[in-house]
C-alpha cells in the first residue's frame, strides 16, 4: 500500500509521485456518490511534518479563557443579584452586583484586547448576523455590560434604588445567553474537539458560570444571606461534572485531547479544584471559612476548565489526525448504509 502524505495546501499526494487531483467516487451507472467527498486517498494516513489540515484559530491566549470564564460567572451573579432585589438580601445583591458588573468591563476589555484594537469592537456592531455565533454574542455582550455596569455604578452611588433595580433585571435577562453563547461560538468553529462537542458545551459552559458566579458571590456575602449563591453553585458543579464527562468520552478519537497534554492536565485540575469546591460548599457552606474556600475552589475550577477546554480544541486543530480519522469514519459508515440500501432495494 503506497504512503500519502499531506501538502502544505492541505490537499494530498502520494509519497512517491506528483500531487493528485481529489476526485470522488464514482457509482455503478457512473453516478457520483452523494454526500461528504474523500480529501485524501485511501492510503495508510501519514501527515506532512504534522502540519495541520486546518488553520487553528488565531484566538490569544489568556485573553480568549478569561474572557470565557468572566462572561460566564458575570452572568450568573447577575441572576443572583437580580434574585436578592427582591427577596430582602441586600448584602447578596451588592456583592453578586458588583461583581457581575466588574466581570463584565474584564469581559469587554479582554475582547478588544484579542482583537487588537478598539474599533474592531465597534465594527462588529455594525452588523447583525443571526447565523453568526460571534455575531449573536456580540448583541449580548454589549447591553449586558452596559447594564451591569450602570447597576454596580449606581450601588456605589447609593441612589435611584427604582433604576437599579430597572437595570439589575435587564442584565439578568441578558444573562443566561451570555454565559452559553460562548460554547456555542466554539462549537460552530471547524476545530474538531470543539465542533464533536457542539451539543454539550453551551452546557458544560452555563453550568461552569453557574458554579463560578455561585461561589463567588456565596464567598462575598455574609452565610445567612447565601443560600441561592450555595445552592446555584452545587448546582452548576454537578451539572458541570456531568456534561464534561460526556465531553470527554463520547466522541471517540477527538476526545482524545481532553485527555492528553496540557489540556488534559488541566481539566483534571479542574475536576479536583469543582468536585472539592462542591463537597466543601455542601459540608460547610455555612460556616464563614466554608463560604470562602468552597467559593474560591468553584471559580478556579470553573477557570480551569475554560483554559482546558481551549487547550484540547487547539491541540486537535494542529494535529491532522483529529480531521482525516473522523472522515474517513462517516464515509466508511455511509458506504455500510449505501450497500445496506441497494441491497434490499
Amino acid at each position: 500500500m503506497t504512503e500519502g502524505i499531506a501538502t502544505p495546501g492541505g490537499g494530498w499526494r502520494r509519497a512517491d509521485g506528483p500531487p493528485a487531483e481529489t476526485r470522488k467516487k464514482k457509482r455503478k451507472g457512473g453516478r457520483r456518490g452523494r454526500g461528504e467527498v474523500a480529501m485524501v486517498d485511501d492510503v495508510e494516513f501519514t501527515s506532512y511534518y504534522g502540519r495541520p489540515i486546518i488553520k487553528p484559530p488565531v484566538w490569544k491566549t489568556p485573553e480568549v479563557p478569561l474572557y470565557l470564564f468572566f462572561g460566564g460567572a458575570a452572568g450568573s451573579a447577575a441572576v443572583l443579584g437580580a434574585l436578592g432585589e427582591f427577596t430582602r438580601r441586600p448584602v447578596m445583591t451588592r456583592s453578586a452586583h458588583l461583581f457581575a458588573g466588574g466581570g463584565a468591563l474584564a469581559s469587554v476589555v479582554l475582547l478588544v484586547a484579542d482583537l487588537g484594537r478598539p474599533e474592531r469592537f465597534l465594527h462588529m456592531l455594525r452588523v447583525f448576523k443571526p447565523t453568526s455565533p460571534l455575531s449573536v454574542g456580540t448583541y449580548i455582550l454589549s447591553p449586558f455590560s452596559g447594564l451591569a455596569v450602570a447597576t454596580a455604578g449606581l450601588h456605589v452611588l447609593g441612589r435611584w434604588p427604582v433604576l437599579r433595580r430597572l437595570a439589575g433585571v435587564g442584565s439578568a435577562v441578558f444573562a443566561g445567553p451570555l454565559a452559553t453563547y460562548t460554547g456555542v461560538l466554539l462549537a460552530n468553529t471547524a476545530v474538531p474537539s470543539w465542533h464533536a462537542a457542539g451539543t454539550q458545551l453551551p452546557y458544560v459552559f452555563g453550568a461552569s458560570g453557574m458554579a463560578a458566579g455561585g461561589g463567588i458571590t456565596m464567598a462575598l456575602t455574609p452565610v445567612e444571606e447565601a443560600a441561592p449563591a450555595r445552592r446555584l453553585a452545587v448546582t452548576g458543579a454537578v451539572v458541570e461534572l456531568a456534561m464534561m464527562q460526556k465531553v470527554e468520552t463520547d466522541h471517540g478519537i477527538v476526545s482524545e485531547p481532553y485527555h492528553e497534554g496540557k489540556a488534559g492536565r488541566l481539566l483534571r485540575a479542574a475536576k479536583a479544584c469543582t468536585a472539592a469546591g462542591a463537597a466543601v460548599t455542601v459540608a460547610a457552606g455555612r460556616r464563614r471559612a466554608g463560604a470562602v474556600l468552597g467559593g474560591a475552589l468553584l471559580a478556579a475550577g470553573s477557570a480551569l476548565t475554560r483554559f482546558g477546554v481551549y487547550e484540547a480544541g487547539m491541540a486537535s486543530a494542529r494535529d491532522p489526525k483529529y480531521t482525516v480519522v473522523p472522515q474517513r469514519e462517516r464515509m466508511a459508515a455511509r458506504a455500510v448504509a449505501d450497500h445496506a440500501s441497494t441491497v434490499t432495494s
